[in-house]
């Protein structure tokens, strides 16, 4: 079993940067990939993937939209993960989960995940 608890949300001008924290509790945090996933105001319960990173960090994997000014990191010995959001754009404005999937891939898709967290608010103005 896997607690997770994110961070970090908040609001800011297009251009600007946040960065997301996830905090992990329960055991083998170092065995799972990890993946962000944002959902959008007014897109129903659709959860759009935004990076996901392997149990290693050797291994990372980004949705068109974000790579390039998104990053994904994780510190196993601190039983975290980051996500910094550089550049954002109105249209990231969202609700930003982190989830946790055994496996030892990198998925891009929510069913392969087990376990997430509550989401944090992500607001972008224009």
């Amino acid at each position: 079993q896997v607690q997770l608890v994110e961070s970090g949300g908040g609001l800011v001008q297009a251009g600007g940067s946040l960065e997301l924290s996830c905090v992990a509790s329960g055991r083998a945090f170092s065995t799972y990939t990890m993946g962000w996933f944002r959902q959008a105001p007014g897109k129903g319960r659709e959860r759009e993937f935004v990076a996901a990173i392997n149990w290693s960090g050797g291994g990372t994997y980004y949705a068109d939209s974000v790579k390039g000014r998104f990053t994904v990191s994780r510190n196993n010995t601190k039983n975290t993960v980051s996500l910094q959001m550089n550049s954002l754009k109105p249209e990231d404005t969202a609700v930003y989960y982190c989830a946790a999937a055994g496996g030892g891939g990198v998925y891009g898709t929510p069913t392969a995940y087990n376990y997430w967290g509550q989401g944090t608010q992500v607001a972008v103005s224009s």
